[in-house]
């Protein structure tokens, strides 16, 4: 089996042979449809630049002896006269039709209709007809004015600097390319190392690699990597750990509540308020479960999410009109101001966005407060708001709002029923519909949560 630097060096070697040959015939096929008729394009400009600048000069042809000095092959033919101005053509092989239609008032290109050549050779053609030709008026005579870059030293010294390039390019390719291998291995061979590393030992290694070049790159984000996946663990070992308290507290209460249940002495007041018990706890574990079935569901929906056209209106006066009784309750004030609009998105979990952000403001608001939901369509997107005037949150707070199993407040966390997990549901569905959500709020001050979701 050959190794790496062998299959290296023998595809640089067949890259450059084939590189070349493919090099040739692209540059070829680049000239005869883009560089030809730019060519012709840029000549024409400076054709009609020097037409115009003679109709008005006092001495034309002393002006034209000038410019073509400059570095241009000039040729001016008229009823009566021809000239040419600077270096002589190779080949004055202009039709004559080409000339009376420049004299009547016609544009003659023939740097873009020169015919294609299997060699990049119709630049270099000095050539009368490899010009371009432009109407001129001299003392209310009309002439043709044809032009071409003098380009003999060019092409003298382009030939020259070419063969001088390959060379040199050639040479200095096979040494670098002999030397960026050994380069290439050596690092590779060492993120090998850190792989086998990582693997046995744990995700604290790192590549002690710095480059700034492509496997300086490779070597950062296989870093960036081995952290990310650090905290991947750390997280899972969270949220196993946030589970399993999340899951063994009502089911603690649930045991308790039920021994005591069966004892005998019990009161009929005492076996109500135990079965309620059991029951909220219940409940608690059923909305728990169906969290982290949605938070389970959501990662496997990014590249097919079911999408619908529905009314958001209708959506969020169905889930309003389902709290009004606990709004009644709870003795909050709640207004809303909801606009007719219809969004092409998934129905079901955008109405779990909302059911949660309603939940939560009503679940977090006290009595006599107010909350105001709104939906109303701008240039930006879509927009939802949510407003309370509960307990608030604090910048803090609000950075770790989305995590798993964060619950502002901790102190009435314990009062207040919950399992930590709205946000982040209500995060993944916005992002999964390509959708954003902000927070603000004050400590005291209420909580305002705006979800924008993205115009289609």
């Amino acid at each position: 089996m050959k190794s790496l630097y062998t299959k290296f060096l023998i595809i640089t070697l067949m890259i450059m042979g084939l590189s070349s040959i493919v090099g040739f015939l692209i540059a070829n096929a680049y000239y005869q449809n883009n560089l030809k008729p730019e060519t012709d394009r840029k000549n024409m400009e400076i054709a009609r630049t020097i037409a115009s600048y003679a109709e008005t000069a006092e001495e034309p042809f002393s002006y034209l002896t000038h410019t073509a000095a400059t570095g241009y092959q000039l040729y001016l033919a008229g009823p009566d006269t021809s000239r040419f101005f600077g270096e002589t053509f190779d080949e004055e092989n202009l039709p004559d039709t080409a000339v009376q239609q420049v004299i009547g008032g016609d544009t003659y290109h023939g740097m873009r209709d020169f015919p294609g050549q299997a060699f990049v050779t119709g630049f270099f053609a000095n050539e009368l007809k490899n010009s371009v030709g432009v109407p001129l008026t001299i003392k209310n005579e009309s002439y043709a004015l044809f032009l071409r870059p003098d380009i003999k030293l060019l092409f003298s010294e382009i030939h020259i600097l070419l063969g001088q390039m390959v060379v040199i390019m050639v040479g200095i390719s096979l040494l670098a390319m002999l030397v960026f291998s050994g380069m290439l291995i050596h690092p590779i061979r060492k993120l090998s190392r850190v792989t086998n590393t990582v693997k046995e030992e744990g995700f604290d290694v790192r590549p002690d690699i710095r480059r700034k070049d492509e496997i300086g790159t490779l070597a950062r984000n296989f870093s960036s990597m081995i952290e990310r996946l650090g905290e991947v663990d750390r997280l899972r070992r969270n949220f196993v750990s946030n589970v399993s308290h999340d899951i063994q507290t009502p089911l603690s209460n649930i045991r308790g509540y039920s021994h005591l249940l069966e004892s005998g002495e019990l009161t009929e007041e005492e076996k109500k308020d135990y079965t309620r018990i059991i029951q909220q706890e219940a409940e608690h574990l059923s909305v728990l479960s169906r969290q982290l079935l949605t938070l389970s569901s959501l990662e496997n929906k990014e590249n097919h999410l079911p999408r619908e056209t529905f009314s958001l209106k209708k959506q969020l006066t169905e889930i309003l009109r389902r709290y009004h009784w606990q709004v009644s309750e709870e003795n909050l004030a709640l207004t809303y101001s909801l606009g007719d609009i219809s969004y092409y998105g998934n129905k079901d979990l955008l109405h779990t966005v909302w059911d949660n952000l309603i939940s939560n403001a009503i679940k977090y608001s006290e009595p006599g407060a107010a909350i105001h939901v709104s939906l109303e369509n701008r240039f930006d997107g879509v927009i939802v708001s949510v407003a309370d005037e509960g307990i608030g949150m604090t910048d803090t707070e609000i950075s770790q709002a989305f995590e798993r199993f964060y619950r502002a407040d901790p102190a009435r966390a314990r009062t207040t029923e919950g399992t930590g997990l709205g946000l982040a549901v209500v995060n993944e569905i916005a992002d999964l519909h390509g959708g954003t959500i902000h927070v603000s709020s004050e400590p005291g001050d209420g909580t305002t949560v705006t979800v924008v979701l993205p115009h289609l």
